[in-house]
Order: structure tokens, then C-alpha cells, then sequence
């Protein structure tokens, strides 16, 4: 079992930051991939940042250059710096992990979700 809590969401005003954490934990033999995925209701969720076991990242567009998705392998946790947020950035922020466990199965976990909201 592999579990993953989000936390960092809140309120906050057009032009503010926030950040997001992702805690993993469980039995993790190792972590590939970790990304964040936006939902608002009535649309499908959709990709914000990717970053994998390299260190390598992908953006979605309406985000690049305003957020950083960043990783601490040692402490399993995955990190969404969101700077110069819009009201179009509100909607329950997910994390999401891809790796292998202890058993040497592969996993695709998801977390419970954060809310972001930004008010105008």
C-alpha cells in the first residue's frame, strides 16, 4: 500500500503564491515519476507539472513560467511552488506517483486532493 497526503492548498488573492506538498509513504521501493494534476468541476483533469526520477519536467502550457514542480527523493516528497496565481488556477490539486514497491510491483498512486482557490 502506498498512500500520499497532499496539503498546502488554501485561499489567496490573484498575484499571491502558494505551496504544495506531497508526502509518500508506505512500502516504496522507489519513485519514478511525480506530477500534479488540476480538476474543476465539469472539465477533466488535467496535467500541471511532471518531474521524474532524473529530474527531468514537463508544464502544462497555462502554467509555465509561474510554477515549479520539484521532488526531495530522500524524504518522498514532491513539492508545486505556484507563483503569480490566477482565478482560472482554482480547482482541487491533485498528486499523483508512479514507482515500484518493496514487492517489485508497480504502482500509480493518487492523493485525496487539495483545494486551491483565487479570488480575484
Amino acid at each position: 500500500q502506498v498512500q500520499l497526503v497532499e496539503s498546502g492548498g488554501g485561499l489567496v488573492q490573484a498575484g499571491g503564491s502558494l505551496r504544495l506538498s506531497c508526502a509518500a509513504s508506505g512500502s516504496i521501493l522507489s519513485i519514478e515519476a511525480m506530477a500534479w494534476y488540476r480538476q474543476v468541476p465539469g472539465k477533466q483533469r488535467e496535467l500541471v507539472a511532471e518531474i521524474t526520477s532524473g529530474g527531468n519536467t514537463n508544464y502544462g502550457d497555462s502554467v509555465k513560467g509561474r510554477f515549479t514542480i520539484s521532488r526531495d527523493n530522500a524524504k518522498r516528497m514532491g513539492y508545486l511552488q505556484m507563483n503569480s496565481l490566477k482565478p482560472e488556477d482554482t480547482g482541487i490539486y491533485y498528486c499523483n506517483v508512479e514507482g515500484y514497491t518493496e514487492y517489485y510491483h508497480s504502482f500509480n498512486s493518487w492523493g485525496q486532493g487539495t483545494q486551491v482557490t483565487v479570488s480575484s
